[in-house]
């Protein structure tokens, strides 16, 4: 099983997989990209996960307070060589888990209408589509959801 540490943004591990994460958004995301990079500054994050596998960063993953009672999930990131081996869910409930313990009761996120895939796993983890949130009112190609931290895995 692969080993996930805490840490915040300023490990070079999690930069690192932020600038391959940020290279296959802009390719998704196109002409939209520069509009979403603002909103995911990585450089305040201190609530960030790595995902290592014998010693080598393979996902990411971190959460921002939004308000006092919610925690918005962030920078969700697996090297496509290592997807569909339970990286990215073991790095999401290890987020939550990390939330609860702070005090917040409800996680927020955001994704595109492209990456269906992750769609797919947060609805499959309890996540809901919900109206968008914050900068992402009105933004057409954003989809948003939210999930009570109380509410068990699946």
């Amino acid at each position: 099983m692969p080993n996930i540490v805490r840490t915040t943004s300023d490990n070079p591990d999690f930069g690192h997989l932020v600038s391959e994460l940020d290279a296959y958004l802009r390719v998704l995301d196109g002409d939209d990209h520069e509009f979403y990079a603002q909103f995911n500054k990585t450089s305040l994050l201190k609530n960030a996960l790595i995902c290592y596998d014998n010693e080598v960063a393979v996902g990411i993953g971190a959460y921002k307070e939004y308000d006092t009672e919610t925690a918005e999930i962030k920078r969700m990131y697996t090297r496509s060589e290592y997807r569909g081996q339970g990286i990215a869910k073991a790095i999401l409930k290890e987020l939550e888990t990390w939330a609860r313990e702070e005090g917040y009761t409800q996680a927020i996120l955001e994704t595109g209408h492209l990456q269906k895939d992750a769609i797919g796993l947060y609805q499959k983890l309890g996540y809901e589509i919900t109206e968008n949130f914050g900068q992402y009112i009105g933004v057409e190609n954003s989809v948003c959801m939210k999930k009570s931290l109380n509410k068990p895995y699946f």
